[in-house]
């Protein structure tokens, strides 16, 4: 629980600075703590420290941490490839869909919030790229079917339009990443000033998300520590980073495509 406290600790930390540093109120600014491959009794310790939205990128885990973690006061968010089969499951829990880029997702999700009987929150996720003229790999949306993406989302009476979701490239300065995110987010709010959000931002560039507009950001490794990969295995929704997160147990890997090792309970 101490490593747990002293890393949401210092996170919150650097929110609060990278906002103020922007000039914007460090409370615009929200947190989303990204528990993937992480035991639902790290979740339940950083739900105590009053720490409420977390995010999974895969259905079953997300499920198995929320029928585990029931009554706990906390918001479940999806920020993996989400296969249309498996959205009603996921509507079912309640949780905030970030990686909605095609208008076949939008028509399923649309259905599965309708049959709950609550529009499901939803991010558009946009390819901000890699290197010059190679696609990022990280799924996504081209930012020029974005617009029509956003429409399709917003006259869908089971969908609430949240905003825009990204991954900066992996490679190089993420500020001009972020910069076309935030040039397309406005474009997006002025036909739809409802989708006011912008998740973006992690671990090693949450900074440079904040100082672009970023409203929510999507911290794993600084909180929890290296996360254990099955050889081979490729996070395409964290960024390979390379400082050491505080706290992390010297026997967990660093970076996003380390080898397996097991979790240390705390």
């Amino acid at each position: 629980m101490a490593g747990l406290e002293e890393n949401l600790t210092a996170v919150r930390a650097r929110i609060d600075a990278a906002a103020r540093a922007a000039g914007r109120d460090p409370a615009t600014v929200g947190l989303l703590a990204v528990s993937k491959t992480w035991p639902a009794a790290d979740v339940r310790a950083l739900a105590a420290l009053g720490q409420h939205d977390f995010g999974e990128n895969r259905v079953q885990e997300l499920l198995d941490k929320a029928g585990e973690l029931e009554g706990v006061a906390l918001r479940w968010h999806f920020v993996g490839q989400l296969q249309r089969n498996k959205a009603a499951a996921l509507v079912r829990t309640g949780a905030v869909v970030h990686s909605v880029d095609r208008t076949s997702l939008v028509t399923t999700l649309d259905r599965a919030g309708r049959s709950a009987g609550r529009p499901v929150e939803v991010f558009l996720q946009v390819d901000l790229g890699g290197p010059v003229g190679e696609a990022a790999a990280r799924g996504g949306a081209q930012p020029g079917d974005v617009p029509a993406l956003a429409d399709a989302a917003a006259e869908a009476a089971g969908l609430r339009l949240r905003g825009l979701m990204a991954v900066a490239p992996r490679d190089g300065d993420p500020a001009p990443a972020f910069a076309r995110l935030a040039a397309l987010a406005e474009r997006v709010r002025a036909d739809h000033p409802e989708a006011d959000a912008l998740s973006a931002g992690m671990s090693g560039d949450l900074e440079a998300a904040v100082a672009a507009g970023a409203t929510l950001v999507r911290v794993g490794t600084a909180l929890f520590g290296s996360r254990p990969l099955p050889c081979g295995e490729f996070e395409e929704h964290q960024p390979r980073e390379s400082q050491q997160s505080h706290g992390a147990h010297p026997n967990r890997t660093t970076g996003d495509d380390a080898t397996t090792t097991v979790p240390t309970r705390r």
